[in-house]
């Protein structure tokens, strides 16, 4: 396994001792972990972005769109586990075309 140093400040090397030993491992160990769950939650947030620009594109080109209110009313009743009926989507012509504010290309 290759080798990377990381030269960390007294004040965070010092926080860092106690955590590891309350968690019955070695600072090198809690730190691997700690790393290793930023990676995790890296890699959610990209899934996340990916999964936005994705439906986005789907929008742009015409794909169904729905309601907010009927989406949450339908959410809202399966969450305390009632049947409730899909949310129709819009009619077409209210989902071509449509600029969405405050979206980035990046």
């Amino acid at each position: 396994m290759p080798t990377t140093t990381l030269k960390l400040p007294p004040e965070l090397k010092a926080r860092i001792a106690p955590l590891a030993e309350a968690a019955g491992k070695t600072p090198h160990a809690w730190m691997l972990e700690a790393l290793q769950a930023q990676v995790a939650l890296a890699d959610l947030r990209q899934a996340f972005v990916d999964e936005a620009r994705r439906s986005a594109a789907e929008v742009d080109a015409g794909g169904p769109v729905f309601a907010m209110e009927e989406v949450s009313a339908y959410l809202k009743c399966r969450l305390q586990g009632k049947h409730a009926r899909r949310p129709a989507p819009l009619p077409t012509g209210n989902a071509k075309g449509r600029k969405r504010a405050g979206r980035s290309k990046d």
